[in-house]
């Protein structure tokens, strides 16, 4: 995933944070529109998520964005 990318992540987890919580789940379509306009990079994010950190479906916004952190 390029840098750009995360950094729409970690503000899409910021919001939701914002919004419902800490303890807000998310799944990794949180980050697409409901289109398909992107499928490359909606299989790049499935494998880092399913694959790389073998998350499951719903996961906490927090932990994904330190994830993402972590990888800097």
């Amino acid at each position: 995933m390029n840098q750009d990318f995360r950094e729409k992540m970690i503000t899409i987890c910021n919001d939701k944070i914002a919004k419902k919580g800490p303890n807000v789940g998310l799944s990794f379509y949180a980050f697409f529109s409901n289109k398909n306009d992107n499928p490359e990079l909606l299989m790049q994010v499935a494998q880092w998520w399913i694959k790389t950190h073998q998350l499951d479906h719903f996961e906490k916004a927090h932990k994904i964005k330190q994830l993402i952190l972590d990888e800097k």
